[in-house]
């Protein structure tokens, strides 16, 4: 199946994000069709409880920043691929600036939400290593009837998108309101969440880091091959990706994950909205995108949890 719009929104400024040639965090994010997840409705804001994030959470960074004269360089590919795209990156744990990389304006989370969902259905059974058949098939085939069943066992949609929202809060992303009704009947709510790649950067570089969500990512490292495009063609990425097509079928491609580097890991995030509006456009620069920071890895922010996380 495949993965849902993946939605955006912006955060109060905990960390300042910095633009270097059009670009601030490493997110990487493309307009195609849901893998795996129906699209779902415009983000509903719903209560949430701010958790505290225990002190093993916390991450050593190592050093990269990324250079105005490597980051420039991404204009020139943004030129090529024509379009919109846009990619996040920062240093895992890191508490340096984002790099934002290219233009694109916002867009639905698709199928990059069943992260955080699979978190919260973790979370809720008391037993993070406790991965469970739909579990596996929500992150590693994008499955949305895995995902819906997921959702269902987390209550009412209003109390699904709270548990859910809770996961992101607990992250660090304080601005993104998790879609709790169906805008669009053909696809889930949660895949309609707005989710921006700079939100989606502070959840992934905190979340790496807690060892309750090493399973989680595990299953990031195993992606079905039919959809190990883009970040999926880096050794060792840890990703997961969302597609889907806004009302006129044009589709967003998009992109969540970790990567590794010479200098530690690098939470990445991608998005992108074709020209030609076509899923395999948006799998083709999500690809050219990924080979371009594979050439820079050496570049890239990037950062390594505490040695009591685990990882």
């Amino acid at each position: 199946m495949r993965p849902a719009p993946e939605p955006t929104r912006t955060r109060p400024p905990r960390r300042h994000l910095r633009r270097i040639g059009g670009a601030v965090a490493v997110t990487v994010l493309a307009v195609g069709i849901p893998a795996c997840q129906r699209p779902g409705e415009p983000a509903t804001p719903v209560g949430s409880t701010r958790l505290s994030v225990p002190d093993t959470h916390a991450a050593i960074s190592a050093p990269s920043t990324p250079s105005a004269s490597w980051a420039s360089g991404f204009s020139a590919l943004q030129a090529k691929l024509g379009g919109r795209v846009q990619v996040a990156l920062e240093g895992i744990g890191s508490s340096e600036d984002q790099v934002l990389l290219g233009r694109w304006a916002d867009g639905p989370a698709w199928s990059t939400i069943k992260v955080p969902l699979v978190i919260a259905a973790l979370r809720q059974q008391g037993n993070s290593a406790d991965i469970t058949t739909e579990m596996t098939a929500a992150v590693t085939e994008s499955d949305n009837a895995a995902a819906e069943s997921i959702w269902a066992s987390l209550g009412d949609p209003v109390t699904a998108a709270r548990k859910v929202q809770d996961v992101l809060r607990n992250y660090g992303d304080q601005h993104t309101d998790v879609q709790s009704t169906k805008i669009r009947p053909e696809f889930t709510a949660f895949g309609q969440t707005l989710w921006s790649l700079n939100e989606q950067l502070r959840f992934l570089s905190e979340a790496y880091c807690d060892p309750a969500n090493k399973a989680v990512f595990a299953l990031m490292g195993e992606i079905e091959n039919a959809q190990k495009w883009g970040l999926g063609k880096l050794p060792g990425a840890q990703f997961k990706g969302g597609w889907g097509p806004d009302p006129a079928g044009h589709y967003l491609v998009r992109q969540i994950g970790v990567i590794v580097t010479p200098n530690g890991s690098t939470a990445v995030a991608v998005a992108t909205d074709p020209p030609s509006g076509t899923l395999d456009d948006g799998i083709q620069a999500l690809n050219t995108v990924a080979q371009w920071l594979g050439d820079h890895e050496a570049d890239l922010p990037a950062g390594t949890c505490l040695d009591v996380t685990g990882r």
